[in-house]
């Protein structure tokens, strides 16, 4: 099993971006340009709010650079709340399991985003190359986040 943590102190307030970041075009917005992700038919316009809990919602493909199918998600959301928060239980064509919880707290301010990852390789080399993948795409959406909302001084 790997896991990775990242966290951003941000401009606004909770509400604000918990509407941008449980939105597919927000999550793209963080992930672009290095990635994109797709949305089955049936889950167009849905927010994580709205996906069912403890049962496969459907499939997302990931496309590197917008473009090259790199990997789906069959997103699965585990738990939702309480408050800003969810957390995915998933499989992925490369990960035999992948976790994902983001939490968008209340700090004096403004929020924090909070993101904690956990997954493993559906064999030892692919889950070694989301070790190093992963840490870069999500700090390249925190700093997507950062740059949208405005980042706290510490």
């Amino acid at each position: 099993m790997h896991s990775f943590r990242i966290s951003s102190d941000l401009c606004a307030p909770p509400e604000v971006v918990w509407r941008q970041v449980t939105d597919l075009d927000g999550v793209n917005d963080e992930l672009r340009p290095l990635v994109r992700m797709t949305a089955p038919p049936e889950l167009r316009g849905a927010r994580i709010d709205d996906l069912p809990t403890g049962r496969r919602a459907g499939r997302s493909w990931l496309l590197l650079f917008g473009v090259l199918p790199v990997d789906f998600d069959d997103l699965t959301i585990a738990q939702h709340g309480p408050g800003h928060r969810f957390r995915e239980e998933s499989r992925m064509l490369t990960q035999s399991r992948w976790e994902h919880q983001r939490d968008v707290e209340t700090i004096e301010g403004g929020c924090r985003v909070v993101d904690s990852l956990t997954w493993q390789g559906r064999v030892a080399p692919l889950g070694a190359l989301f070790a190093l993948a992963v840490p870069i795409l999500f700090r390249h959406r925190h700093r997507r986040l950062r740059r949208r909302f405005g980042e706290l001084a510490q």
